[in-house]
Parts: C-alpha cells; sequence; structure tokens
C-alpha cells in the first residue's frame, strides 16, 4: 500500500480526546462534531498487533467516506453521520499531513450498544455452527447446506454485543438485541441493517467482489428519532470480502480482507494472544489485498485517491 511506516499512535495537540478504538481515535470538535481518526492499526479476534499496516488508517477512511457518499442514493431514506473529510479549522497546519485522509469529520450521536451483523453467505464462526448445530446465532438455517453457499432465505441478521476496549464481542440473538436497545429501534436497526446489506451486495457485485457478511453500527438523532449509519462502513477491516470471479460453493474462499492475517494467526498458534508482532511479508499481503479490494469498489486507483 505504501513504504512508509505504519502510524499506530498518534495524538490532535488542538482537540480533546473523547476516546480510543481498536484502530480509531475521537476527538471533540464541538458539542455537535466529532473527529474521528483512523490509525493504521489492525486487530484480529479482538486482539491489536504490535505493528500496523502503513496507510491502513486512509484506506479505511477513504473508503468509508466513498460508502458514505454512495449508500444514501441507493437508499435516499438512510441518515449518516458523515460531515466532510475536510479538518477542523482549529487544527494547526503542522499536522495536516498526518491527519489528512485519515481523518473525518462526523455528527455525534447517541450510540446504540450492538453491533448489527448481517451474513448473506455462511462461513466463517457461522459455518462452525451450523455444522455442529444446524444453527446460526440459534436461528435454525435450511438444512444441507454447503461451507459459502448463500443463505437460500436471503441475507440473516445476527447482532452482537460492542464490547468495551480490551474485552470480545458477544454473538447474542435478536431477541436479546432488543432487550438492550428496545423492540422498536431493535427492528429499526435489522431492518436497515438488511436493506444496507442487500444494496452493498449488488454494487459491490457489480465490481467483482461479493460481500459475504459485514457489520454496521448505528446511532440514534435524539432530536429526530432518526436511526443512523456510524463508525466505519464496508471496509476490509468490517466485512468479508471475496473475489467473484474465484468463489466457489463447498469450501474456504480467497478474500481481501484480514482473513490472511487471521489465517496466519491461527496457523502459527497464535490466535486471540497478545502482543504478536506480523512478519513483514504478513503485513505487506494484508495490505495489497486491501487496496485491491479498495480500487474494485471505488472504481479508482489508490495512488489517485491519496494524492486528493
Amino acid at each position: 500500500m505504501s513504504n512508509t511506516k505504519a502510524v499506530t499512535t498518534l495524538s490532535v495537540d488542538a482537540l480533546p480526546k473523547i476516546a480510543t478504538g481498536k484502530v480509531r481515535e475521537l476527538y471533540k470538535v464541538d458539542e455537535k462534531t466529532l473527529l474521528f481518526v483512523a490509525s493504521d492499526r489492525i486487530s484480529a479476534y479482538d486482539v491489536i498487533m504490535e505493528n500496523g499496516i502503513p496507510s491502513k488508517g486512509l484506506l479505511l477512511n477513504l473508503l468509508s467516506a466513498h460508502w458514505f457518499n454512495v449508500l444514501p442514493t441507493l437508499l435516499p431514506s438512510l441518515q449518516t453521520h458523515f460531515i466532510t473529510l475536510s479538518l477542523p479549522s482549529s487544527i494547526p497546519q503542522a499536522q495536516h499531513a498526518l491527519l489528512q485522509n485519515r481523518s473525518m469529520q462526523v455528527r455525534r450521536l447517541k450510540i446504540f450498544p450492538i453491533e448489527a451483523i448481517v451474513r448473506g453467505y455462511i462461513t466463517g464462526s457461522a459455518w462452525k455452527e451450523y455444522k455442529v448445530s444446524g444453527t446460526v446465532h440459534s436461528i435454525p438455517i435450511a438444512v444441507g447446506l454447503k461451507e459459502s453457499q448463500a443463505f437460500p432465505q436471503g441475507a440473516i441478521y445476527t447482532p452482537s454485543t460492542k464490547a468495551e476496549a480490551g474485552e470480545n464481542d458477544e454473538n447474542i440473538s435478536p431477541a436479546r438485541a432488543a432487550e438492550i436497545v428496545g423492540q422498536e429501534y431493535a427492528d429499526r436497526i435489522e431492518k436497515l441493517a438488511l436493506s444496507l446489506y442487500t444494496a452493498a451486495r449488488d454494487y459491490a457485485k457489480d465490481r467483482g467482489i461479493i460481500i459475504a457478511d459485514t457489520k454496521f453500527e448505528f446511532g440514534l438523532d435524539e432530536e429526530t428519532d432518526q436511526v443512523v449509519l456510524v463508525d466505519e462502513v464496508l471496509t476490509p477491516d468490517s466485512s468479508r470480502f471475496w473475489p467473484a470471479d474465484k468463489y466457489e460453493i463447498g469450501r474456504e474462499q480467497e478474500s481481501f480482507d484480514k482473513q490472511y492475517l487471521r489465517d496466519w494467526l491461527v496457523k502459527e498458534g497464535l490466535k486471540g494472544k497478545q502482543g504478536v508482532r506480523m512478519p513483514e511479508n504478513i503485513a505487506l499481503e494484508t495490505a495489497n489485498k486491501y487496496r485491491e479490494a479498495f480500487e474494485k469498489l471505488t472504481g479508482g486507483s489508490w495512488e489517485d485517491a491519496v494524492k486528493k
């Protein structure tokens, strides 16, 4: 993606920090606005690697911005938290080179404490559960499915808890999600997540990518009572992207996401372990897969995107 050093720690001197996530730093711009800054950190199995992927934060940020612009054209009623890629005027010029393209200003909203996972194809942990019990997130699924097959009834909604930093997300049923956020909001989140997935799946398929599953997060605009799409969206960090031209039912698929890193961790017996440093070839290959997904989905070159 780039030969530059990965940016795993950063600070914005002019703004107060609100929170640190696995990848992003959140800063307060004003009472209604936040600055999201994406580092080059990468996590797998809920553990952050010791080293990062050079330019990954820029890619996640710019790909999310692409989707925040595209999705409202596919779903005209959609509200998102995205405001602009421009930096706040309070940021000193000396920090612009670091922060440009890896930052976005967003609306400050009340965040629902669940992750809205949508699965279109049976793979990963869903496939493992299905083989044992015939269910996915405790939802009964048709018998006889093969690995990587599309769910015959269409995409399914399989939420999880949104864990605090350092803790693992927990798969939950839609009924449990309703207990957490209330039935009315749970219904709206489920419907919106499924609509978003379907629109994005069709958009991506036209560009040579299958979105096997993805994770959305939502906030509430308390003034209008609208459910709003927030956080990152449809990136290789939050989604499973497969090359459509190599897709074959009945086996694991090649992917444009962090599956390459996950596979290496499993092979080396490092899954879920702290203090892991990726070899350079694993970091580089992961970077290449992320960039290929970016270029397919946006239709532009990575080099041109970061020049803007």
